[in-house]
């Protein structure tokens, strides 16, 4: 199914659609061999670009009920947004015509634990000072999240957010219910 060319609206409403589906019955998208077929052969048409943590329990395709080449996905620990993330989301709304970004997080992700208990090391510690910032002295696990997500909307904001049609949102994705709580 086509559906490429939504508006930001139009794809954030189907998005919703999609995670109401997930939590009432667990209904998921089309990843049979016949839309792996047409996919191959005509390419992808992602109607939104879901910027989510790389925690294994964070399934966007699943969460909003998406199927084969509906969402142009793009994970890394803590969802925070660094010049690959945002090359990958301008090349998504200027060649893909993907007119909603969505920054993803969770409850109880664990960069966000490790930025809230004093970070990481290694390269890991990229990740955790940068959420640091985000977050400033905030020990609450789930209001954390909140001020990281809304670090990386501005972030993709101040970068391509003149992008003609694009809008930036954030959300959160709570473990134990499915739901997302989609943020103003």
């Amino acid at each position: 199914m086509k559906i490429k060319n939504l508006t930001a609206s139009e794809a954030l409403e189907r998005l919703k659609a999609g995670n109401n589906s997930y939590v009432s019955d667990g209904l998921g998208g089309d990843f049979s061999a016949d839309i792996r077929a047409k996919t191959a052969e005509n390419g992808q048409t992602p109607y939104a670009v879901v910027v989510a943590c790389s925690d294994s329990r964070v399934v966007p395709e699943s969460i909003f009920g998406a199927g084969l080449g509906e969402l142009f996905v793009i994970r890394v620990a803590g969802n925070v947004i660094s010049e690959h993330q945002l090359g990958s989301i301008e090349y998504a709304a200027e060649h893909l015509g993907c007119r909603l970004v969505l920054i993803l997080g969770h409850d109880h992700c664990g960069a966000v634990g490790a930025a809230i208990s004093g970070g990481a090391k290694g390269f890991t510690k990229s990740i955790t000072d940068e959420i640091r910032r985000a977050i400033g002295p905030e020990k609450d696990d789930l209001a954390a999240c909140r001020l990281n997500v809304l670090n990386s909307v501005s972030a993709v904001r101040g970068a391509i957010g003149s992008i003609e049609g694009l809008e930036v949102r954030g959300a959160i994705y709570r473990l134990k219910e499915g739901r997302v709580e989609f943020l103003r």
